[in-house]
């Protein structure tokens, strides 16, 4: 072979190698990229195969907007009624309205009657709430069901919701719970629940007297958009790193 041809095969070679490591190096900054997005933002999320309670606070005695997510038809059937029972703890439940579904509350006798934190009698409570619609949720797309309800006064309080989803076809009984030291992830249908937590400093809270109104000064909140800027600078450091990872990757390769 001629030095100019062996020349010429060398060039061609190092432009080839070049272009691989330029591919090589953009899709690890496009995998570090898309880790980054969904670890901050929480776009992936493995729990949504089930219907889910998310709780606005878990503090004791507080008052928290539960929100039930339903993602996911019985198989593939739509769905077109959830029924989400209270636990016994919970004596106040007020559902949110939402467009293309009816709200029927279920009620039933407190026996013994019960005292709230302000010192009045229940005698009903709410036993559970169904969501209803004409408009089925298709399978595959996500609905979101909103309870406001005072949690009880004790910390450590396991809240249990079981809950009916009621499809054209079928339907899910979302009513297991974990007993005698079973993983509740191992559950094929879990019923959505949390625990109650100790209040934190400086929150609203009832005396041991009874007080229903005393209170402490709250605890200083935040600048508005606070948390929105830390977590995009987070987002924004992380994806510089990875663009000078991936420089330093070229640059190691362009090396003799």
């Amino acid at each position: 072979m001629r030095r100019n041809d062996i020349g010429s095969a060398r060039i061609q070679a190092g432009r080839h190698d070049r272009r691989s490591t330029r591919t090589q190096a953009r899709r690890v900054l496009q995998t570090s990229a898309a880790t980054l997005i969904v670890s901050v933002f929480g776009f992936a999320d493995p729990a949504s195969a089930h219907v889910t309670v998310t709780p606005s606070t878990t503090a004791a005695g507080a008052h928290a907007v539960l929100q039930f997510s339903v993602g996911h038809g019985c198989e593939d059937s739509p769905t077109t009624k959830i029924t989400i029972q209270i636990p016994p703890q919970i004596t106040s439940v007020t559902p949110t309205r939402t467009a293309l579904w009816t709200i029927a509350k279920q009620t039933e006798t407190v026996d013994p009657p019960a005292v709230d934190a302000h010192g009045n009698k229940i005698v009903q409570r709410v036993a559970s709430v169904s969501f209803s619609t004409q408009s089925p949720l298709p399978n595959g797309y996500r609905e979101v069901f909103e309870l406001s309800v005072q949690l009880p006064e004790t910390a450590g309080t396991e809240l249990v919701f079981p809950t009916i989803q009621t499809c054209e076809q079928g339907e899910s009984a979302w009513i297991e719970v974990a007993q005698d030291g079973r993983n509740a992830e191992a559950l094929e249908l879990p019923a959505p629940s949390f625990t109650t937590s100790a209040p934190a400093a400086g929150t609203l809270h009832h005396t041991a007297t009874g007080d229903a109104h005393a209170t402490h000064a709250p605890a200083a909140a935040p600048a508005p958009g606070t948390d929105r800027a830390l977590t995009i600078a987070a987002l924004v450091a992380g994806v510089l790193g990875a663009l000078l990872g991936g420089t330093a990757l070229v640059r190691q390769r362009r090396r003799p």
